[in-house]
């Protein structure tokens, strides 16, 4: 009986992540309920794919005009060199300048090591590196 709960618990965890989701999320619903079956069974199914489809909600990637706007704009006045890496899905440092996008203050960009990054302003998260 209890297998049976849990298997339908972990079953309507997977299809209402999935029901909210875009194609991103689904991806990561999908690997995280994956991994997490690996380790954790069923149990650890239901928990990855909820994990999974948070992450990749927050990951969507900007829209094309915003991506367009970054890469044509003229270099913010306060372009840095940084020691550390810039990596997706990790906060600039507070020394880097941020600069919202005009037409779409839900993202800004900066310069940073001779590349463009458009980030979250709030969290200063980076979405996407902009070739």
């Amino acid at each position: 009986m209890f297998t049976k709960i849990l298997v339908s618990t972990t079953a309507i965890a997977l299809m209402s992540g999935a029901a909210f989701a875009g194609s991103s999320t689904v991806n990561g619903a999908v690997g995280g309920a994956a991994t997490g079956a690996i380790v954790g069974g069923p149990a650890g199914a239901a928990i990855g794919g909820a994990a999974g489809a948070v992450v990749g909600t927050l990951l969507d990637p900007p829209p094309p005009k915003v991506v367009t706007y970054v890469r044509e704009a003229p270099p913010p006045s306060g372009t840095v060199v940084i020691k550390e890496k810039v990596v997706v899905g990790q906060p600039l440092p507070e020394a880097v300048v941020v600069t919202p996008v005009p037409d779409d203050p839900t993202y800004a960009y900066a310069v940073v090591n001779d590349q463009r990054v458009i980030v979250e302003p709030s969290s200063r998260k980076v979405i996407q590196i902009v070739n």
